[in-house]
């Protein structure tokens, strides 16, 4: 339990929404510095040869560092489908937790907004990002589906449908998940165990082990909702992969290829919570084996002194940032789901929670986007991570609030039973 109220959080959440109304719900991102042309050609060459690369992309991180709100002249504000699908589960939380009508309709059109941003040029549902992404190993074009992306999109039209039983929603988790289990490359790496592509390039070089956790658990759910049990055989090898690639001291390296083996917070995050997913949709002991070490891990060396997050445990460069939202975000997100069942991250909760009312939100509503080593990162961007936040503190509520319920519903009964 937290030494935030729910009542705080409730007005914390409702100054949020608030402001989204206001800001509208498109912004600038964690990548426009680079997603223009220039941008892109500056990170490409930073890749290929990086010291010359570390002077091309030198104004962009000046600007990241001493004046983040020089993005607006980079590259524009866009609509991003992951956060969309965040804003979708967080008000779909608030409208379980108090039957409110305005908030499911806020919901609803959310997944309408999603139907009608679907990658183009593709059979079934998938999204990615509106943008050039330029990565150590190329450009991922506008609109390439990503596995990071469908799992969450999938969440939300699954949430939604366990609301209102719309076949309209049920349509659109059907093909998402078929996407998902058809159209991207998996690469064994051991006779139980595969990796799959970060997107759906029939090249794609796998890999990634959060690509792998995200997809392990979309199928798995998918599986188990839609009946079908060649998700379930995909799910299963992927999550074997992502266990079998835990490090002895409980830590998951970015990447399997030797180069990217840094280890991040709220990547480390995105492989717990898929693993948290997994096990109470299966119970398995698979997961709970990997959970408790990295869990060990994360606490000793992903979270400070103060119970708050910590970028890196082990850094790809130099950071120009202290702390960061998104770490925040997902800290929440990774807390609620495992609550109750390791103390110290119930205190962590507690802190990030003090945290993020106290210094974190704004006045209008939003959140800090980071903690500069000089000041701070103010500039609201939805997918880094204000929808994420925003997810998560819903998640929260929701949580707390059927627990409140449990409680008040035993207690009843043991008067009932003494009276």
């Amino acid at each position: 339990m937290t030494n935030i109220s729910t009542e705080q959080l409730a007005v914390a959440v409702n100054r949020f929404i608030g402001w989204l109304g206001h800001y509208g719900e498109t912004s600038h991102d964690h990548q426009s510095f680079y997603a223009s042309k220039l941008g892109r050609g500056s990170k490409a060459l930073y890749y290929r040869q990086p010291l010359l690369g570390t002077l091309a992309v030198a104004p962009m991180v000046f600007c990241e560092a001493f004046l983040p709100s020089a993005r607006g002249l980079f590259f524009k504000r866009q609509r991003f489908p992951i956060a969309d699908a965040h804003y979708a589960m967080g008000f779909a939380f608030l409208a379980s937790s108090y039957g409110s009508d305005e908030y499911y309709q806020r919901a609803v059109h959310f997944l309408h907004v999603l139907e009608s941003t679907r990658c183009p040029g593709y059979k079934e549902f998938c999204w990615g990002y509106p943008f050039d992404w330029e990565t150590r190993t190329g450009t991922i074009k506008t609109d390439k589906p990503l596995i990071t992306t469908l799992p969450y999109v999938y969440e939300a039209f699954s949430q939604v449908y366990a609301l209102d039983n719309d076949p309209r929603w049920l349509g659109v988790m059907q093909s998402v998940a078929e996407h998902a289990f058809s159209c991207y490359r998996d690469l064994d790496t051991a006779d139980d165990a595969s990796t799959c592509g970060y997107t759906p390039s029939p090249d794609d070089p796998c890999g990634v082990i959060n690509a792998s956790a995200y997809r392990a658990f979309l199928l798995m759910k998918a599986g188990m909702e839609l009946s079908e049990s060649r998700y379930l055989s995909a799910a299963e090898r992927n999550l074997n992969f992502v266990v079998g690639s835990q490090q002895a001291d409980g830590s998951w390296f970015y990447s399997i290829d030797g180069k990217r083996d840094f280890v991040d917070h709220f990547h480390t995050c995105f492989v717990l919570k898929a693993l948290a997913k997994i096990e109470q949709l299966t119970g398995g002991d698979n997961c709970r084996v990997a959970i408790e070490r990295g869990v060990t891990y994360y606490l000793r060396n992903l979270v400070d002194a103060d119970g708050l997050p910590l970028p890196f445990s082990k850094a790809p460069r130099m950071t120009v940032y202290r702390r960061e939202l998104y770490d925040l975000a997902e800290c929440v997100n990774l807390a609620v789901l495992m609550q109750g069942r390791f103390p110290k991250l119930d205190k962590t909760l507690s802190s990030v929670l003090g945290e993020l009312l106290n210094r974190w939100q704004k006045e209008d509503g939003s959140f800090r986007a980071r903690q500069l080593l000089l000041g701070w990162d103010n500039v609201p961007m939805h997918r880094w991570a204000q929808a994420q936040l925003f997810r998560s503190l819903c998640f929260f509520l929701a949580q707390n609030m059927q627990q409140s319920l449990r409680e008040t519903a035993s207690f009843s009964t043991v008067e009932n039973t003494t009276a």
